[in-house]
């Protein structure tokens, strides 16, 4: 939430293929173990809340520290663990070992020279994921979604269909985004009206228009929009599939509406920055990743769709974190390039005419 990827960038048709490779999903051939020795410190930089719960539930607890090593957990949000990263490159050792990142911001850090091409050798899970998907040698591709209409179904007897019915007044007070996302709603935006994914400029003169005509209420995180939702403050939220599907089993009485412009992807993943003290127990921890049973689990958790093809998924719960075929056809793909070279005005332009 993401060939080559600059390939990926160029042609973001190749990239609807992933899914439907995805959506194939089959186990194979176990992949051999790497043995190594034990020990070792090593520091992940990761998003916290919910999202690193779980990766220290599936992945860090069972299958790396079990082995002896030690993670100490460098968390927050991407503009600033970006930026700790730029400001390493000056330096002759960094002290991050494991990045955590969608694959926009990470196509923008290896543009800035900030991160190391993996050594697929030593994750022989990388052998379940699909082609479509690891084409990028400095990125591990983990977990997907895509940003969807998430709605309250007590509230709302007849949700928008697509992103541009809510640019309507009858939403005024009862519709919430995140920060997190800001991105995404200038993508959303620039897709209405016959427009396209890249089509931001005119997406950010819709965002005011939106923000004038139903006054969207703004949240940190999504855990604060998800406290919106439940407590009634905002009836419609615009986020990842998988964000709707985590509340709906908190007990939430919510509903998914897929947008008839086709949901904005987003894939997210791990890489090895290239000033990383610890790479050898970077690739341990990229392969206890991809592991078979610790990515079911993940996927049953937090309802994103594994890369992991073999993936011991129960076909139920495959097809409701899933896309179907016609969904998968029609989602929006980011050109990373395009993006890189404009998050951090875009930032700037959100925090200072919509968040503000």
């Amino acid at each position: 939430m993401t060939g080559h990827i600059d390939e990926i960038a160029a042609a973001p048709a190749s990239r609807r293929q992933v899914l439907a490779g995805l959506g194939a999903f089959g186990l194979a051939l176990a992949a051999p173990k790497v043995t190594r020795a034990a020990g070792g410190t090593l520091v992940v930089s990761n998003w916290g809340g919910d999202w690193n719960d779980r990766t220290v539930r599936f992945v860090e607890e069972p299958l790396v520290e079990s082995q002896g090593i030690r993670i100490v957990r460098d968390l927050g949000m991407e503009p600033e663990r970006k930026a700790k990263m730029l400001a390493e490159r000056r330096l002759r050792r960094g002290t991050v070992d494991v990045l955590h990142l969608n694959q926009g911001d990470a196509f923008e850090m290896h543009q800035h020279d900030v991160l190391a091409d993996l050594d697929t050798a030593q994750i022989p899970n990388m052998a379940d994921v699909p082609d479509t998907l690891k084409g990028a040698p400095y990125f591990v591709p983990w977990l997907y979604s895509g940003v969807v209409i998430i709605y309250n179904k007590d509230k709302v007897s007849t949700p928008p269909q697509s992103y541009e019915e809510l640019w309507d007044a009858k939403w005024a007070g009862k519709i919430g985004f995140t920060n997190q996302l800001y991105f995404n709603y200038m993508m959303m935006s620039g897709l209405i009206k016959g427009g396209n994914i890249t089509n931001v400029e005119a997406g950010q003169e819709r965002l005011l228009e939106l923000k004038k005509l139903t006054e969207p209420r703004i949240y940190a995180t999504h855990q604060h929009l998800q406290a919106a939702l439940l407590s009634g403050e905002v009836d419609i939220a615009v986020n990842y599939k998988a964000r709707g599907l985590q509340w709906i089993k908190d007990g939430a009485p919510l509903g998914i509406q897929y947008p008839a412009e086709g949901a904005i992807a987003v894939l997210f993943g791990t890489c090895l920055p290239k000033r990383a003290p610890s790479p050898e127990l970077a690739h341990v921890y990229f392969n206890a990743m991809l592991d078979r049973q610790a990515m079911a689990h993940l996927a049953e958790a937090s309802f994103y769709a594994p890369a992991n093809s073999a993936s011991a998924l129960s076909p139920e719960l495959r097809e409701k974190i899933d896309f179907s075929p016609e969904e998968q056809k029609a989602l929006n793909f980011p050109d990373y390039a395009y993006v890189a070279s404009n998050t951090a005005t875009w930032m700037e332009w959100w925090n200072k005419n919509v968040a503000a």
